[in-house]
C-alpha cells in the first residue's frame, strides 16, 4: 500500500485483495478500480489538487507496484529526510512554518546519505546541537507544485534525541518558531498541521504507548 498527500487529501494505491479489509465507498471516500493506463491517473491527481470534495480516494490494482511506478511517471521526484527529536522530558521539537506546524526536515544533498541529511537538516532549521540519530519511522509522500513542474516528494523521517537546548528558527527558511512541545500539550487544541505529519505523530504515540 502507499499513501500520497495531494492538496492535503490521502490518496491511496492498494492491492485489490485489499478491498475485502478495506472501508466501503461513500460520498466522502471515493474507491476506484486502476484499468492500467498512466495518463488516466491525472484525471485524479487533477481532482485532489483542485478540489476538497473527498476526505480520501483509493485506487486499486491487481499489480499494485506497477500502479506505484506508472503514478511517479507523471511527477518529478524529490527525496527529504527530517527528524522527531525528543529531549529529556520526552518533548518533541516542533516547528512552525508558513502557518503551518511541522517537524523539520530538507531536501538530501547530492552524494549526503539520508542519515546525514535527516541530522544535517534538524540542525540547520532549529539551531540544534548534539543530535543523536536513533531509527527510522515513516516515510511520507506528498505532492506540489514548482511553477510548471508536479513534484512527489518522498521524505524519510527517524527518530532522535537531543539535550534541551535554545532553539534558533532558520528565518531563512521560513521558520517562526522553533519550540520543545510535549504531544499532549501539542494535541490539548487545534492546530495546523500536515497530514503525514499528523500519521509520524500517530506511529510514534502508538509505539511509544506499546513499549517498543
Amino acid at each position: 500500500m502507499y499513501k500520497i498527500y495531494i492538496n492535503e487529501t490521502p490518496l491511496f494505491l492498494i492491492e485489490e485483495a485489499q478491498l475485502k479489509n478495506w472501508p466501503e465507498a461513500n460520498e466522502r471516500h471515493m474507491v476506484a478500480r486502476y484499468p492500467g493506463k498512466a495518463k488516466w491517473l491525472m484525471a485524479y491527481v487533477d481532482m485532489l489538487e483542485k478540489s476538497k470534495r473527498f476526505d480520501s480516494v483509493t485506487l486499486y490494482s491487481k499489480d499494485v507496484e506497477q500502479l506505484w511506478k506508472d503514478f511517479q511517471s507523471l511527477f518529478d521526484l524529490i527525496e527529504a529526510a527530517g527528524g522527531l527529536v525528543l529531549n529529556p522530558k520526552r518533548e518533541i521539537l516542533f516547528i512552525f512554518r508558513r502557518s503551518f506546524w511541522d517537524l523539520p526536515k530538507g531536501k538530501i544533498d547530492e552524494g549526503e546519505t539520508v542519515a546525514d541529511a535527516a541530522v544535517r537538516e534538524v540542525m540547520e532549521e532549529t539551531g540544534l546541537e548534539k543530535v543523536k540519530l536513533d531509527k527510522p519511522l515513516l516515510d511520507t509522500y506528498h505532492t506540489y507544485r514548482l511553477k510548471k513542474r508536479r513534484i512527489l516528494k518522498k521524505t524519510y523521517w527517524f527518530s532522535m534525541s537531543a539535550p534541551e537546548q535554545n532553539l534558533i528558527p532558520q528565518k531563512e527558511e521560513d521558520i517562526e518558531q522553533a519550540i520543545w512541545m510535549d504531544l499532549e500539550t501539542f494535541q490539548s487544541r487545534p492546530r495546523t498541521i500536515y497530514g503525514n505529519i499528523q500519521d509520524l505523530l500517530n506511529q510514534w504515540k502508538e509505539n511509544n504507548n506499546s513499549g517498543k
